[in-house]
């Protein structure tokens, strides 16, 4: 049994985080640690966890746990691990993007691992340290990662994704208040979003050319899952990419692949990836779609964890949720 600490537990990916941990098998929650709630029940923040934990926020960090995450802004990592020292046999696992492009994974002596098990198992299970993917990154990653490896991706790759509300975190602003969001759908930053630094370090990773990535991110008027649909040049068959598809993700517990058409109640609510592939005239589309809460944060934050200490991929993270 492995003891966690929790940094920034009030939010959406905490909240998730404190969820899967409490009914984890291997791994107790030593504290979750807060500047503005400590000492105030965990449900107070999380009323979903009412009555399933006496587990209060605290003001104090044990720097001896075994494992810590930090669920914090952007930005914030940084300056927390700079002035807060954890063991030297503490692992820590990242949920920000302060670490996840290269130049930026050493840090205080310890190399973040970019966190997509897909692409770094190995790496991951031998890390100190976790640079967990972004959500829009995890979904457009898995979609095109097996094109990547294969050298498929030399034209451009055009790319429309929409997110769910809780994508843009607890606290409101003008595009996430429900009297804007609801009943609307709207595109936002065009062509420069955060993630497309981590998704274009993955997709080079392989030593192939990888062409101009086109990425359209829209705010949906759901709370939570993205759908991803990504199309480039092709010139084989639809037969010959869903092999080469198949092939990448033998060995993947949550990526699969799907005959029919994918829709966002298929993984919501789980740690899966679902992937559907369509020709069209020399043209392959990929759909992708996770839940950004759980693939796209925390349930990839401990499927790494389970990595990084040897326990089954899966343990913890075998949710399962009705469709309708």
């Amino acid at each position: 049994m492995i003891k966690a600490g929790i940094i920034g537990g009030s939010g959406y990916t905490g909240g998730e985080l404190i969820r899967i941990l409490l009914n984890h098998p291997n791994a107790k929650i030593d504290f979750v640690y807060s500047t503005t709630r400590a000492g105030k029940p965990i449900a107070s923040a999380h009323q979903d966890l009412l009555g399933l934990t006496d587990l209060t926020f605290s003001g104090e960090i044990n720097p001896a746990v075994d494992v810590v995450f930090l669920c914090l802004g952007h930005g914030n990592s940084t300056s927390f691990l700079n002035e807060h020292a954890f063991s030297v046999s503490t692992k820590i696992i990242d949920l920000s993007n302060d670490f996840r492009l290269q130049a930026d994974s050493t840090f205080n002596g310890k190399r973040f691992i970019y966190g997509l098990p897909e692409l770094n198992r190995s790496a991951i299970a031998s890390a100190e340290a976790i640079a967990n993917p972004g959500c829009f990154a995890t979904t457009i990653q898995l979609g095109l990662l097996p094109l990547a490896k294969a050298g498929l991706l030399a034209n451009e790759v055009h790319i429309n994704a929409v997110t769910g509300s809780t994508g843009a975190g607890v606290g409101l602003s003008d595009t996430s208040h429900f009297s804007w969001r609801n009943n609307n759908v709207s595109w936002y930053k065009p062509f420069t979003h955060q993630h497309l630094g981590e998704i274009g370090e993955s997709l080079k990773s392989f030593g192939n050319n990888v062409g101009k990535l086109l990425f359209l991110p829209n705010r949906g008027n759901f709370t939570r899952g993205i759908l991803a649909t990504s199309y480039t040049h092709f010139e084989g068959s639809l037969d010959e990419a869903k092999k080469l598809y198949s092939d990448f993700y033998a060995d993947a517990v949550f990526t699969h692949m799907s005959e029919a058409e994918i829709h966002l109640k298929q993984v919501v609510n789980t740690n899966q990836c679902h992937i559907h592939l369509h020709k069209h005239d020399d043209l392959l589309l990929v759909t992708s779609a996770i839940d950004n809460l759980l693939k796209g944060a925390s349930g990839q934050a401990v499927q790494n964890m389970n990595l990084m200490f040897g326990f089954p991929e899966t343990e913890g993270l075998l949710l399962k949720a009705g469709v309708f």
